[in-house]
């Protein structure tokens, strides 16, 4: 990838990383103490809530860093250091941005005249944005006159809110070698929200003019001055460095795709085995949804969703449920058995659960009692039938009491009213996008219907009286994530989707589409469906994704089994000790161009996602017509025509995989070179 060679050799180089991603940092921060060791810092604002459950206050260990922190807090600053208490545990420097509000008029003075930016009063987010920048300014200037000898530091600053103390950092000409970041372009996710034709007309926008249009434009400065002024930019996927390109007016210099720790199962079918757990618990939430209206089999029910923030375009919601009322017709006109119910995940403005929804678990719960205490009726009776040696006379196992207590239960699964679409009540139920566009294509969940939509406007959580289940617990029990996002800049719904083994649906526009792609020869073949949004119109794309979802319903268990055991094997693509590469990468860069006299940076190959590629399964791909068989459990009789070894199919998948190196340790004293591609 690259070597970086020291002309000299110090032992004071520091690499200190600044806001950021939450997912992102929280991930990456094992794999970054394992290679910068205790020269590893993490800056960012004080939240006293999660400081208090989250981080364990600590003194500095280093000399230069505590004469660095006292003299902030005697300076009139709230400076906290301490451990995150996260994988890696990684050091962090936590700066009280509310406790020097005071110098705000001051700062924003000082930002006008060095660098011609305004900050009206009204934006409270840039005004913290200006606080914690200028802080961090100080923290890097007051660390490098507080060490002994000349540091190298190399900061890392993600997104605009974080950029101003990059800008001040290169302004006062501070001993650091600077990185920025951005996930997400802000004007791009402005513009996109508009529902603007946006990656046709790139090169067309007046930046200027839209920052403006969207009263947004003192953002816009302050992310666009980052980039202007940083060592090394960088973006997290291709896609997303052409917009930067247009909209920010620089090239990134590297693509830093975003990565998982991924955590291998000891046992093949671990994760085929949590798959079927956390299914039932899903079907025992169904039950109690559809009471009274149960008249599918769940057995033959596919469960797909979406997930993530409710912007109804951007994230596709809009395309998926247009996509979801024409799979209805073509299940309906082809007679098929198979049901599919699909949940939205996505937070909106609610006052409280649905009574209906709620009653529907409560009638569940009871039948489910009803049942038992039959059972333990039917079984004493039974018990002492067999005691004394005789057959059961099974007219008289269940007496009056319990069939007057079985009908009175079956009654009360009566239903007038359609099982309902939205888990709870709507504050804007009549202007609600989802709902409006489910009343538009009639998806209302009747019993007519093959697709049923379940809306849940709430982030999941296992303390949750309606479905106890946390987000990674669900994941596991769906068979489908559904993504056709028009603006997704990485995507860590569908990466998370890949390391538990379930297949998802991205796009073309997406930056882990885009990853996949070029890593993967067949994606589909496993169980990446990528979504043409970016060359075809939207009616097409829609008759794509219809065409993905009805190919996924004529699937069997057992293919459905075989791809996730291929989707699972992608996991290595997508863990941090891969691509952590890029991140070393960018910071040789940096470290290069801030100190020329000390540092030479030696590329070795591009500095695009390249790497190793997964070639089209050497077996036949799980295809309805086609596919062999695989399964930890037993499975339908139709299935059982060839037997099908998993370890072989797995043997077979792994030939001609470049596997991902093992990060090494960042010695200090040496040159640090990363291995070149095989």
């Amino acid at each position: 990838m690259s070597a970086l060679t020291r002309k000299v050799l110090p032992n004071h180089s520091r690499f200190v990383a600044v806001g950021g991603i939450y997912t992102v940092i929280q991930t990456k921060a094992r794999l970054t103490c394992e290679e910068w060791g205790e020269n590893y810092f993490l800056v960012g604002p004080y939240m006293e809530s999660s400081v208090r459950t989250q981080v364990e206050l600590i003194e500095p260990c280093n000399a230069a860093l505590r004469r660095t922190i006292d003299k902030m807090n005697s300076s009139g600053c709230k400076v906290y250091f301490g451990r995150w208490l996260i994988e890696g545990s990684p050091y962090v420097i936590l700066l009280d941005v509310g406790f020097t509000a005071w110098s705000l008029d001051r700062w924003k003075s000082e930002l006008w005249e060095n660098c011609s930016i305004g900050v009206p009063w009204f934006d409270r987010e840039a005004n913290d944005a200006i606080l914690f920048g200028f802080l961090t300014a100080w923290l890097l200037g007051e660390y490098a006159a507080q060490c002994d000898e000349p540091p190298h530091i190399v900061a890392h600053f993600h997104e605009w809110l974080a950029g101003l103390g990059l800008v001040l950092c290169r302004q006062r000409q501070l001993p650091v070698a600077t990185i920025f970041t951005t996930h997400a372009t802000l004007l791009g996710r402005y513009l996109c929200a508009g529902n603007v034709d946006f990656y046709n007309n790139l090169a067309e926008f007046n930046v200027d003019k839209e920052a403006g249009d969207r009263q947004i434009y003192h953002r816009y400065c302050l992310e666009r001055a980052a980039v202007r002024c940083t060592h090394v930019f960088t973006t997290v996927s291709q896609i997303t460095a052409i917009e930067a390109e247009h909209l920010l007016k620089r090239k990134p210099d590297i693509v830093t795709p975003n990565g998982l720790n991924v955590k291998k199962f000891s046992a093949m079918h671990e994760f085929q085995n949590l798959h079927a757990q956390s299914k039932a618990r899903i079907q025992e939430f169904v039950r109690g949804h559809f009471y009274g209206h149960l008249d599918f089999n769940l057995d033959k029910t596919v469960f797909l969703f979406i997930a993530g923030r409710y912007e109804f375009s951007n994230k596709g919601a809009d395309i998926f449920l247009e996509a979801l009322a024409r799979l209805n017709y073509l299940l309906r006109v082809n007679h098929s058995d198979v049901t599919i119910i699909a949940f939205f995940i996505m937070p909106a403005r609610t006052n409280n659960f649905n009574v209906e929804t709620l009653k529907g678990q409560a009638v569940r719960k009871q039948l489910w009692d009803t049942a038992q205490t039959v059972k333990e009726h039917f079984g004493k009776k039974l018990y002492e039938s067999l005691l004394v040696g005789q057959l059961p006379d099974v007219s008289k196992m269940l007496d009056k009491e319990d069939f007057t207590m079985m009908k009175r239960a079956i009654f009360a699964t009566q239903r007038q009213c359609l099982p309902p679409v939205c888990s709870h009540n709507m504050l804007e139920d009549s202007s609600d996008p989802i709902l409006n566009c489910i009343r538009r294509i009639g998806l209302f969940n009747t019993a007519q219907d093959r697709v049923k939509v379940i809306f849940h406007p709430e982030f999941l959580s296992s303390t949750s009286p309606l479905l106890p289940m946390d987000y990674e617990e669900f994941v596991r029990g769906c068979h489908l994530g559904v993504f056709p996002s028009y603006y997704e800049p990485w995507g860590y719904t569908p990466a998370e989707c890949t390391v538990m083994g379930i297949p998802s649906i991205s796009t073309n526009l997406s930056g882990f589409g885009c990853f996949m792609e070029e890593h993967i020869a067949d994606p589909s073949a496993y169980g990446i469906y990528i979504l043409d949004r970016r060359y075809c119109g939207v009616d097409e794309s829609c008759n794509q994704l219809t065409s993905f979802l009805f190919q996924f319903c004529q699937q069997s268990r057992r293919q459905r089994i075989i791809q996730r055991n291929r989707t699972e094997r992608l996991s290595d693509l997508l863990d941090w000790r891969y691509l952590g590469r890029y991140y070393v990468s960018a910071r040789h860069m940096a470290l290069a161009k801030a100190f020329p006299d000390t540092f030479i940076y030696e590329p070795q190959e591009p500095t695009s996602a390249t790497g190793f590629r997964y070639p089209r399964p050497a077996s036949v791909p799980p295809s309805p017509a086609h596919s062999l068989h695989s399964s930890p459990h037993h499975s339908e009789a139709e299935d059982e025509e060839e037997p099908y070894d998993e370890d072989l199919e797995a043997e077979k998948d792994r030939v001609n995989i470049r596997q991902p190196f093992n990060m090494p340790n960042r010695n200090k004293n040496q040159t640090v070179s990363l291995p070149e591609k095989n």
